[in-house]
């Protein structure tokens, strides 16, 4: 039984939504944010990423960082950049990349169902950054930035979504700088969003798609304000976390690349002949590229030259949810054994690149320093809610999504 909620968002003004909105705080580093958020005092990159304000020498995990973030928030706030719903609402969130939409439900999910596993992980998270996410949420006393949710999709959903978008006016409509359509309708009614809580509250399950971090530091928080507050009834805010709930057969998940820079003092003959062992190797004439779409298959740029890969029976255990993965293929046969990379959490021998930044992208890594690419086919959504019922863990950087969701059309007031 999953419990999902409304809550009173803060939200942009319609005039200024489009300079508020921000890519996520973890899609680019420092020196990109602060060249992106020039000439624009509204861009929600001064709450997720307030050093951007501060000394370029600051450490971003500094405490100043986090009354930055906090002060900026307020700023928006004071300053009637954001309004505040009166009352408590649920919120339709929908994208569409080209030509291809998602639509979620936004409303905040509960600090239980994580911790009762009612919210389902599959991925492993780093104390480092869930203490500067746990930082963040108390300080700055919100959710700034939505965790990435799903669900295995209902009919019931749909339909209310389906009608509601048909027949209300959207409140945000816009395109970002990415060329991705964001639209927002607002759910104000009452019956429609009890119904949408029922409809939830008979979810066996929700899984999260993104966002590991920032939900475990929400979880903490909350955690923290429960023993701050030792009367509390379980119906406070900090019980509770915001999320864009998007069904299953929405989303679309792209391969997470990989490059590595050297051969591990393999030569290149060698290298290909240990490669044969457990991969069936075709060789790309020409400048084709090799953009994988069968799990068990791998485009390998190497030596300016483009190469498919395909998995041998016997090199992975079907029935085992994580070791059939491609991503787990590729690290037992071919990155451990033959490159050396032992763990590709910490190796830095091993570099990651998302889907959508393109094959043209390994190309232009391995020609400025890299030796070897692998294009990836993507992770699937049954892949990773097998994993998560399963309480097993995804291998690092193994589902990249598209489109990501901005930071900034809602903010939740703990």
């Amino acid at each position: 039984m999953a419990v999902v909620r409304p809550f009173k968002a803060y939200r942009p003004q319609l005039d200024l939504v489009k300079k508020v909105a921000a890519l996520p705080y973890d899609v680019m580093d420092s020196e990109e944010a602060r060249e992106m958020v020039k000439g624009n005092p509204y861009s929600f990159l001064h709450v997720d990423k307030p050093e951007i304000d501060l000394a370029q020498d600051i450490d971003i995990h500094d405490e100043q960082v986090y009354l930055k973030a906090r002060e900026n928030l307020h700023k928006l706030i004071n300053s009637k950049v954001y309004i505040q719903d009166e009352k408590p609402c649920m919120y339709i969130y929908r994208q569409i990349m080209d030509g291809r939409p998602q639509t979620g439900i936004v409303a905040c999910a509960s600090i239980d169902d994580y911790i009762n596993n009612i919210i389902k992980k599959h991925e492993l998270t780093r104390a480092d950054k869930e203490l500067d996410r746990f930082n963040h949420v108390d300080y700055t006393n919100c959710n700034t930035g939505p965790i990435f949710l799903t669900y295995k999709h209902k009919d019931e959903i749909d339909d209310i979504v389906k009608n509601w978008t048909k027949t209300k006016t959207p409140v945000y409509d816009y395109k970002s700088e990415d060329g991705v359509s964001q639209i927002v309708w607002v759910i104000d009614e009452g019956v429609i969003i009890n119904k949408l809580s029922s409809i939830f509250a008979g979810t066996d399950y929700l899984y999260i798609a993104d966002g590991h971090h920032r939900s475990a530091s929400a979880v903490k928080v909350g955690l923290k304000r429960r023993e701050d507050n030792p009367s509390y009834t379980g119906e406070e805010e900090f019980n509770y976390f915001l999320s864009v709930i998007f069904p299953d057969n929405n989303l679309y998940v792209m391969g997470y690349n990989r490059v590595v820079s050297d051969l591990f003092g393999n030569t290149f003959e060698k290298f290909m002949g240990k490669v044969s062992e457990n991969f069936n190797i075709t060789s790309y004439d020409g400048k084709a590229q090799f953009k994988p779409e069968v799990q068990g298959t791998y485009g390998m740029y190497l030596e300016e030259k483009w190469y498919k890969l395909e998995a041998r029976e016997g090199t992975f255990n079907r029935s085992d949810p994580v070791e059939r993965l491609d991503v787990s293929i590729l690290q037992k046969n071919l990155l451990g054994p033959i490159l050396g990379i032992d763990d590709p959490r910490t190796n830095p021998r091993i570099g990651f690149i998302g889907g959508i930044r393109g094959l043209g992208e390994l190309e232009r890594r391995v020609k400025g320093g890299m030796k070897v690419a692998f294009s990836m086919c993507p992770t699937t959504m049954d892949d990773l809610i097998d994993i998560a019922n399963e309480g097993k863990t995804m291998p690092p950087k193994s589902t990249w999504f598209e489109p990501k969701l901005q930071s900034g059309i809602f903010v939740h007031e703990l």
